[in-house]
């Protein structure tokens, strides 16, 4: 199998895969007006799908899963055990515990679909890491913002979701067969849970990692409010009816954006170096978390044009701590310190999520998205040390 081909076959299947994910967002409205869903079994219905790729990412890190299995068996694993657990909620009450079990059952699948497509693709990059990932990750960017369009266009039957996306991971299953492992690769060592915390033992990893948390501190915090952000800020300038339908449409924008910034960040960072495009991105992402809050309840174009703007940078240095963590670890474990990577950077989201309504409620939104920044810059600071380490002579064929 060629590297084209492969590379088309794993994006293919790694999007297919995650449909299970992105489901959860377009789902919770519509079962909420027709089962009466209370908000906080509501909240769970996605939020354990998090809580599960972080028990497995966990999982997975410590028996060094993603390096010591095939990952096309890995991948087609996980999928098909996911499919089934999200295609049993159609056999019980929607608002039982049981989904609950069963989203989490499918948020641990994730750990063999997401990270191990990326080590995948990783395995076929001859000087173009970050534009390799970067591809895949802004595909999944452009298939989370779908939800967002489908509300705007009155939402989808929820079961038709549900098996829609049981049956894309199943046909993801089937394909991710025929992709070829690259030559970027090499036989795992011997097990040793240890392995797992070598992102945090040697320091240029650290702080690859430190940066990725700094910016995951930002993103899936601001992609899950920016559109009830937007809604409080139209409705405070147009009627009800528009504020809803503008509001979905500019939040489908503006994390759809964010697709173009992957690929564009992807490729600036192979040219001109992987720190260089993360500090640019977080100080620009961090930058307007501060200033959103100044255009709340103002005009709404300056308001969207300055979110699109924030969509487009706020993910697209994400590839490129991927790329660099793959570049600067241990061929041997690159698929380990991945799973590990993500499995932290989730964890933390969870926390950042159920804050900003917190915020919301003490503050208000004028200011509730300005506790967002504090990541970037974190980030910045993290990412501005590798640049300068020994090891940053790694990243991107020399261009840190």
């Amino acid at each position: 199998m060629n590297r084209g081909a492969s590379l088309a076959l794993i994006g293919v299947s790694q999007i297919a895969a995650m449909a299970l994910w992105f489901s959860a967002s377009a789902v919770v409205p519509a079962l909420r007006a027709e089962v009466g869903l209370d908000g906080t079994t509501a909240s769970l219905f996605t939020s354990a799908v998090q809580g599960g790729f972080v028990a497995g990412t966990l999982l997975s890190a410590v028996f060094s899963l993603a390096d010591r299995i095939d990952p096309r068996r890995f991948f087609m694993a996980s999928a098909l055990v996911a499919a089934a657990a999200n295609a049993a909620i159609l056999l019980v009450a929607p608002t039982s515990f049981t989904v609950i079990a069963l989203r989490f059952a499918t948020g641990m699948c994730m750990a063999g679909i997401y990270p191990v497509g990326m080590k995948l693709a990783t395995t076929w990059a001859r000087g173009d890491m970050g534009y390799l990932v970067g591809l895949l990750v802004g595909a999944l960017t452009l298939g989370s913002a779908m939800p967002h369009l489908f509300n705007a266009l009155g939402g989808i039957d929820w079961r038709f979701t549900l098996a829609a996306a049981s049956g894309s991971a199943v046909a993801a299953a089937i394909v991710i067969r025929f992709a070829g492992i690259g030559p970027n690769t090499a036989k795992a060592p011997p097990f040793d849970p240890a392995h797992a915390l070598a992102g945090f033992r040697v320091q240029s990893l650290r702080l690859a990692n430190i940066g990725y948390l700094g910016h995951m501190w930002e993103l899936y915090a601001m992609w899950a409010w920016i559109g009830v952000f937007l809604h409080a800020s139209f409705l405070l300038s147009m009627p009800a009816g528009a504020a809803g339908t503008f509001a979905a449409l500019a939040t489908f924008a503006i994390i759809g954006a964010g697709a173009v910034g992957c690929v564009a960040g992807g490729l600036f960072a192979d040219r001109m170096g992987r720190t260089t495009l993360t500090i640019l991105a977080m100080g620009v992402s961090g930058s307007c978390a501060l200033l959103a809050g100044f255009l709340y309840g103002g005009d709404p174009v300056w308001l969207v044009a300055l979110c699109i703007v924030w969509g487009v940078a706020v993910v697209a240095d994400s590839p490129q701590f991927s790329a660099s963590i793959a570049e600067l670890s241990d061929r041997r474990l690159v698929g380990t310190m991945l799973t590990m990577q993500t499995s932290i950077g989730f964890l933390l989201t969870l926390a950042t999520i159920h804050m900003i309504p917190w915020l919301v409620a003490a503050v208000g939104w004028r200011y509730a998205f300005a506790a967002l920044a504090p990541g970037p810059l974190i980030g910045v600071a993290a990412m501005a040390r590798l640049r300068y380490h020994p090891d940053a002579v790694k990243l991107a064929n020399g261009r840190r």
